[in-house]
């Protein structure tokens, strides 16, 4: 993805900037577990000093990726296969004829003959391999879905140059030639009969070429976030707003959240993902996704002057892993910026893996641009998507033509403004921290005669329980008898194991959840940096002293309307069918759980089934799959004895298996999705990650 200011394609050093073949590192791990992985190496020797090259869509995008890895011990950890050419079939799925017939020449093309051809397209550069590389790069996406599709890989990454999404039917554009990802969203139609396919680009800058090819197609929902300000960032298209929606049948199926200022953080990308991405995407019900991974949207790349760390990858990618059964597909794109590239990959490929999130840290919320993008798309969009149909919006602001200025800015003329905005700070962020997988993922405390799920450890009698027995004969179960004490000592010993990342998580089915569940909070709460995330889902009582201190913050989930006792760490939801509407239940998880637990950053998360909830399997294993975003995976499930049959569906998910889809979604009732939104605006003022729309008076671009 090219430079905010146009330059000539052949200046600066010139040497051999495709050069790739079809030799891969291989891999150690065969299992279906792990991701699809690939990366070209460049050949020895065959460089022509005399080409000319880009100055930062270069080869060391993948050394430099690829070395990473290494040392962090994920190639081995994953499958590496060889890699094929696309065929002219394959690209003509995307490409015109005309125009395939034109790349084809390049290789035969003289360095003046190629210096005018490139001067046809847009901010490309050409090169006698280009035409090699190019359809490596599809034959790449293209063995990757293969391998999802067929089942051989859950998921994967595919590490390619050169990018496709600004390349169009007939014209290179953007150092994108061929169409990778929607080369391969059309072979997976074409060869898998897949129905429904989405596209979500987090590169910095806009793929017009992806939303072209789908723009009136209802089975692709393209998402793309990209630097636009009022639309004098590259490529400067009026296309790229918030109001292009698609066309015709594909109206609505076409989602721009433009970026009208620099140094987003990774508040602003979360926001993004929990108000609008999400819920469009799980009633869409996707059965494949594809991802333009570009990380010129991460700190410290002079493409995107953002300012989201790169460990924001590893969460956004962990979100869209449980859409479609898990199969997703990552093709890399831009990413100039060769230290967070690199962090950037290794997040993603990590979270693919399977392995703990990073805990992220100072959100603080979405500035005020966000929320002026935010609460333009969402009115874009309310007409097409029943998840939105009842967001309390203000009017839309008209920001791709007015720049609206922050205090302090009224003095200054556009030219001042816009020109500050360009001039990039060198950016000094952490190396992510490192992610440690326990040793055991899931450990179970079940009574005597249930079967322990396969995978999952089961912690036994034989556990030291003498100082937890003699903490809960004193202070919380006085006058209960030995077997409840003892199973509650386990649970304790399950929790100290968690917080010594002895197990990821745990399972604990326990003959009185309400009564467990009160004495885990009081256990947890009274380590000292201890902050306890509770998502409690269906009717009962929630204590009033385990919020008191600030540590706890519940969440319940319910058919009690017990909206008037809410609080800043209590939050009730109340749904009119219960837990068993399924779209209000979402919404719920979208628009207040996950900002919730982000904003809260807990050390453990500890989720409650109450007898009777009326909660389906399928709605129950999203949620638990969604909560290990939070506590580096640290989840606690307690579920009633008389709820058996849950145990294995809970265990699946805990294990890292992805959950079944919900289906495409219905309306929420309009009663359930309003009161969500009163809760929403209720709370925003002490929970800035729940904001979705800009304030309406004042407010400066500051988070």
């Amino acid at each position: 993805m090219p430079r905010s200011e146009p330059r000539s394609p052949y200046d600066g050093a010139w040497h051999s900037t495709f050069l790739y073949t079809n030799r891969f590192i291989s891999a150690q791990r065969q299992t279906s577990d792990a991701p699809f992985f690939m990366i070209p190496t460049a050949p020895e020797g065959g460089a022509n000093n005399n080409s000319p090259a880009c100055k930062i869509e270069v080869p060391e995008r993948l050394t430099v990726s690829h070395g990473a890895l290494v040392r962090n011990g994920l190639t081995d950890r994953c499958i590496c296969l060889p890699v094929r050419e696309a065929v002219d079939a394959e690209i003509l799925l995307v490409h015109s004829e005309e125009y395939l017939e034109a790349v084809k020449q390049t290789p035969h093309m003289t360095l003046e003959d190629l210096k005018e051809f490139t001067l046809q397209y847009g901010d490309v550069y050409f090169h006698p391999n280009i035409y090699h590389c190019a359809k490596l790069a599809v034959g790449s996406a293209l063995q990757l879905v293969d391998s999802v599709l067929m089942g051989k890989v859950k998921n994967g990454m595919a590490l390619v140059r050169p990018p496709g999404h600004h390349s169009m039917r007939s014209a290179a554009n953007g150092f994108c030639v061929f169409n990778n990802v929607a080369i391969a969203a059309q072979y997976a139609k074409q060869k898998y009969g897949v129905k429904r396919i989405l596209i979500v680009d987090w590169d910095i800058h806009h793929g017009q070429g992806v939303q072209y090819c789908f723009e009136d197609d209802p089975s692709v929902l393209y998402f793309s976030w990209h630097r636009y300000e009022h639309q004098k960032f590259w490529p400067n298209l009026k296309d790229s707003d918030y109001d292009i929606v698609g066309k015709g049948e594909g109206a609505g199926f076409n989602i721009n959240v433009p970026w009208n200022k620099v140094g987003m953080e990774n508040s602003d990308y979360l926001s993004v993902f929990c108000h609008v991405l999400l819920p469009i995407a799980y009633e869409f019900c996707p059965d494949l996704v594809l991802v333009c991974a570009g990380f010129d949207s991460a700190i410290g790349d002079l493409e995107g002057e953002m300012c989201a760390t790169p460990d924001i990858f590893a969460h956004l990618t962990y979100l869209l892993m449980n859409l479609a059964e898990g199969k997703l597909c990552a093709v890399l794109e831009g990413g100039y910026n060769l230290t967070s590239l690199a962090q950037s990959v290794c997040q993603t490929v990590q979270t693919l893996l399977g392995d703990p999130l990073p805990p992220l840290t100072n959100l603080t919320g979405p500035c005020r641009s966000t929320l002026e993008s935010l609460q333009c798309v969402r009115a874009a969009h309310r007409q097409h998507w029943s998840c939105l149909r009842h967001a309390v919006d203000l009017p839309t602001f008209e920001i791709s033509t007015i720049r609206i200025k922050s205090s302090g800015e009224e003095n200054k003329d556009e030219a001042e403004v816009w020109e500050e905005q360009k001039s990039p700070e060198e950016k000094i962020w952490p190396e992510p921290p490192k992610r440690v997988s326990p040793r055991v993922c899931s450990a179970v405390v079940l009574p005597d005669g249930v079967v322990c799920p396969d995978a999952c450890e089961r912690l036994s009698s034989s556990e030291d329980l003498g100082p937890h027995l003699l903490t809960l004969k004193k202070d919380f179960l006085k006058d209960a008898d030995d077997s409840a004490v003892t199973a509650l000592s386990r649970v304790f010993s399950l929790i100290d194991k968690m917080k010594n990342n002895e197990i990821r998580n745990g399972l604990a089915l326990v003959g009185d959840a309400a009564m467990t569940m009160t004495c885990v909070v009081q256990h947890v709460a009274a380590e000292v940096d201890s902050r306890v995330f509770l998502v409690c889902v269906g009717n009962g009582n929630i204590p009033g002293h385990i919020i008191e201190d600030g540590k706890t913050l519940v969440v319940q989930i319910s058919g009690e309307d017990t909206e008037e006792q809410g609080s800043k760490y209590y939050v009730p939801v109340c749904l009119k069918k219960g837990c068993t509407d399924t779209s209000g239940f979402a919404q719920a998880m979208f628009s207040l759980l996950l900002p919730l637990g982000y904003q809260h950053n807990p050390s453990l998360v500890l989720l409650v089934r109450m007898p009777g909830s009326g909660v389906c399997d399928i709605m129950w294993q999203q949620l638990t799959a969604l909560l290990q975003s939070f506590a580096q995976g640290h989840t606690l499930v307690l579920l009633q004895e008389d709820d058996k049959a849950c145990v294995g569906p809970t265990a699946s998910i805990l294990l890292g298996n992805p959950a079944p889809p919900l289906g495409q979604l219905p309306a929420s009732l309009k009663e359930d999705a309003e009161a969500v939104e009163r809760l929403r605006s209720r709370l925003q003022a002490d929970w800035n990650l729940l904001l979705a729309t800009a304030p309406e008076n004042g407010g400066t671009d500051e988070g």
